[in-house]
């Protein structure tokens, strides 16, 4: 494996927290991530980045079959799911940064610290 880029580690320190703070009873909260990513795959991203991130995720299909299928590209749909993810990484960036004020400064205070 190459070196890990800024953007790359500023996302998994990100995730890390996340994933931190969900670690709880959590039950709620992961209602709401759901609720969160299926609002966000509906409106946030663009059809095609919803479909070739399905394609990828949900089916298990690889870039290069995903390329065929579509006709484009491999490099074409490689950037348009990188598009995507961070669409709806900022979305729910922003949607855990909600979460954290919702449940108050004591709740969210001295966790993983």
């Amino acid at each position: 494996m190459g070196d890990i880029s800024y953007d790359k580690a500023a996302w998994l320190a990100d995730l890390a927290v996340y994933a931190r703070f969900m670690a709880e009873d959590n039950s709620q909260q992961i209602s709401r991530l759901k609720y969160n990513l299926s609002q966000a795959l509906r409106q946030d991203v663009t059809e095609k980045q919803r479909r070739y991130m399905t394609m990828y995720y949900v089916d298990g299909m690889s870039l290069q079959q995903i390329s065929r299928a579509e006709g484009v590209n491999k490099s074409t749909v490689s950037r348009t799911m990188k598009r995507g993810r961070e669409r709806l990484h900022r979305c729910l960036r922003y949607g855990a940064a909600a979460l954290l004020e919702e449940d108050g400064p004591g709740r969210a205070a001295g966790k993983g610290r």
